[in-house]
């Protein structure tokens, strides 16, 4: 058991299934009280009764008030996890660009600024932004989910660096491919990069814990990314080049 969770009062946005239902789980069976978020009402009902939670289901950017009256007036947990995997390039329509920063950034933001008076006042309290490799390095053939995943990492840093000592901690999760609905749905790229090597959703959940015993920001359930990430910022041609090569790759492959 991990003692930093146990009886803790946790929220899990988009936990219906996939990462944020693994993490449900896993917290769970930490012996906290969890809240179980989801846009669909049917599935963060049906989490919430397999682990014995409390459904709040609806938009993750305004669910904080009603979660802390369900666990009793305390928010001890935030996982900002729910996401959507926008794909396309700079000529994106405007309304998946403004869905991605919504939901992927801004969510994190409206959370956070609901949740820190408190735990300043309190002195504690954890932050877990569900980002993803792509925040750390980038994914070809999704312009908006990259450029909002780095977005989402940028603030879980900004939240980190600005509160830690005030006992406010922060996690940062950056993996790359998981098998969930989000994956499936990336398509060729993501069966190009991120299928070969991808993970399960309790993997993910096991790092986080991992990482939450060790005191760890940057949470990486693909211990690689850590190497991808020294590359890029060593080298960024190098790394550049090498994506480019991913890139052409994947163009090639889609032309036949």
């Amino acid at each position: 058991m991990v003692e930093a969770v146990q009886d803790a009062g946790v929220v899990v946005t988009g936990a219906g299934g996939g990462i944020g239902a693994a993490l449900a789980r896993r917290f769970a069976a930490e012996d906290a009280r969890v809240v179980v978020n989801d846009l669909d009402a049917d599935r963060a009902k049906a989490v919430a009764e397999e682990i014995g939670g409390i459904a709040v289901p609806g938009d993750a950017s305004a669910i904080v008030a009603e979660a802390r009256e369900a666990l009793g007036g305390t928010v001890d947990v935030y996982c900002a996890n729910a996401g959507v995997g926008s794909g396309g390039s700079e000529a994106a329509e405007e309304a998946v660009w403004a869905l991605a920063w919504d939901v992927n950034v801004m969510a994190h933001v409206r959370a956070a600024h609901e949740l820190i008076p408190d735990w300043l006042e309190r002195g504690s309290g954890r932050f877990v932004s569900t980002v993803s490799a792509a925040g750390l390095l980038t994914m070809i053939g999704a312009a908006p989910y990259s450029v909002t995943k780095h977005g989402a990492y940028a603030f879980a840093e900004w939240l980190s660096l600005t509160y830690r000592h005030r006992g406010v901690k922060v996690h940062a999760i950056c993996p790359q491919g998981v098998r969930t609905d989000m994956l499936t749905a990336s398509g060729s790229a993501g069966d190009l990069v991120l299928q070969p090597t991808a993970i399960e959703p309790r993997d993910v959940a096991d790092a986080l814990f991992k990482g939450i015993e060790q005191d760890r920001f940057l949470i990486l359930p693909h211990p690689e990314v850590a190497e991808y990430y020294q590359a890029r910022a060593a080298e960024p041609d190098r790394w550049l080049h090498g994506m480019n090569r991913l890139q052409r790759q994947w163009e090639e492959a889609t032309a036949r």
